[in-house]
């Protein structure tokens, strides 16, 4: 229990599971790399009644072979059970557990759920049958259901209309760490990178633990990032984008053509402009939108005034954000090229896109500093209508006090300094918003930067309030 970073709401869920008067069904799900299998075996200590893996890319008959195998081996039988299809599998099991006499709740763990339900399988009925026909009829079971293809898991489980409909008893959902939970995870690896070290890991690979699990003490950041990225073509995580999308994805082509589309874009595009860059739309477009939102790749952003259409939609993991704009067309040939190219312009806009997104996906802290997370408000971004006066602005955040805070988000190494030119630019964009939207709201400018602000003339005459990155972890 003790090497478990964060998850404390899920662990409370997990503990409640096993200290119920009922059987539970235990949904786990998540993307890939994200600690679900962790958090799970480091729980329960890896003492479970049974526990199967699915395996990816495999037939029925090869998934039932391995089944049959971990029942044999985890009960003890004298020899591997022939099964000819699901129902023998989760009857065969029902006997196992039946026979095998434990106090307390008994703890069913299947990882990787998605990968057992191979083409005109009858896992799912065989799986609502064991559920709703033997286990669901106990008060001893805790059926933990895990899997990384978060859209099985969402349609084949949540949204069943057979058997499941309506039987999931608990949710775990693991979204990627915060800042917080990063810097936890870096010192328990004896990794003592000062905050702004912590910020730039984090717009490489996100909050995904596995990820992290990479990093070596011994190494710089950016020494880390030339071994993970560059070293080689079997760089560790050079390979893993091979590997992502087609885990999680029938079809990945096309959830590979939408985040690529949306790494190019910083401020984001909407589902018409998406269909126009990738060609195709439809439910096609919508199902691959869905998808990729509840795998935490991308997120969907209003913009003011319209809560439902014209959402912008922002890519949203940073490991796939900083594969395109420095690993896919990278030759191979510079294994210590991160290093080299750390002081670029290319690296500057990178930074400058990632701390944008760093601070949207760190909305409630930013609130929190802003002593706004008691009032009611809504958040969404705004465009300029007149294509003569392009604008936009990322964050604005409108309040139920009458006060909107419209929200600027600069990267640098030292505190950032408003020069005349830009409160001229904030001066206009404020004007613009205010024209078009017809506002009547108080506005506030909210500066979020790293290292705070220069308290100078331009300062005071446009900044309303100042949030730095310290707030954000």
């Amino acid at each position: 229990m003790a090497k478990i970073i964060g998850r404390e709401k899920e662990i409370q869920t997990l503990a409640e599971a096993m200290k119920s008067e009922r059987s539970e069904f235990v949904a786990v799900y998540g993307r890939r790399r994200i600690g679900k299998t962790f958090l799970i075996k480091e729980y329960f200590n890896n003492k479970f009644s049974f526990l199967f893996v699915g395996t990816r890319g495999i037939s029925k008959a090869t998934q039932l072979d391995n089944f049959a195998l971990a029942l044999q081996r985890q009960f003890a039988i004298d020899f591997k059970p022939a099964l000819q299809n699901w129902f023998d599998a989760f009857h065969l099991l029902e006997d196992l557990l039946t026979k095998k006499r434990t106090k307390g709740k008994r703890v069913v763990f299947i990882d990787e759920m998605p990968w057992m339900d191979s083409p005109k399988s009858d896992f799912v009925p065989a799986l609502e049958l064991f559920w709703n026909g033997w286990a669901n009829m106990r008060d001893d079971i805790v059926l933990i259901a895990c899997g990384s293809a978060t859209s099985w898991m969402v349609d084949k489980v949540f949204h069943n209309r057979g058997g499941l409909f309506n039987r999931i008893t608990r949710h775990l959902y693991l979204k990627p760490f915060t800042l917080n939970e990063v810097e936890k995870l870096l010192h328990s690896q004896g990794i003592q990178w000062d905050r702004y070290q912590i910020a730039q890991c984090y717009m490489a690979l996100g909050g995904v633990p596995f990820y992290l699990t990479l990093l070596n003490r011994s190494e710089s950041l950016s020494q880390n990032i030339d071994r993970l990225f560059f070293s080689s073509e079997n760089a560790p995580l050079r390979m893993e984008y091979s590997e992502l999308y087609s885990a999680l994805f029938k079809d990945p082509e096309k959830y590979m053509t939408i985040v690529k589309a949306l790494s190019a874009k910083r401020d984001g595009m909407t589902r018409n402009e998406l269909i126009e860059q990738c060609g195709f739309g439809g439910s096609s477009i919508t199902k691959v939108l869905s998808d990729l939102e509840r795998c935490d790749f991308i997120f969907g952003y209003s913009q003011f005034g319209n809560k439902t259409k014209n959402t912008l939609y922002r890519i949203k993991d940073f490991y796939t954000l900083f594969y395109y704009k420095f690993v896919e067309k990278d030759d191979g040939k510079d294994n210590c090229r991160w290093s080299h190219i750390l002081q670029s312009q290319q690296v500057r806009i990178w930074q400058g896109f990632s701390f944008e997104l760093l601070c949207l996906l760190h909305l409630d802290q930013i609130k929190n500093k802003l002593h706004i997370d008691v009032i009611s408000n809504y958040s969404s971004s705004w465009r300029s209508s007149d294509p003569n006066n392009p604008a936009q602005i990322d964050l604005v955040i409108q309040r139920g006090d009458r006060i909107i805070n419209l929200c600027e988000m600069k990267f640098s190494s030292s505190p950032y300094s408003i020069v005349k030119d830009y409160e001229m630019r904030l001066r206009e964009r404020m004007g613009l918003f205010v024209n078009q939207t017809h506002t009547r709201c108080g506005i506030h400018i909210t500066m979020v930067t790293t290292f705070g602000m220069v308290r100078n003339s331009h300062y005071h005459s446009i900044v309303n309030s100042e949030v730095c990155l310290d707030d954000l972890f």
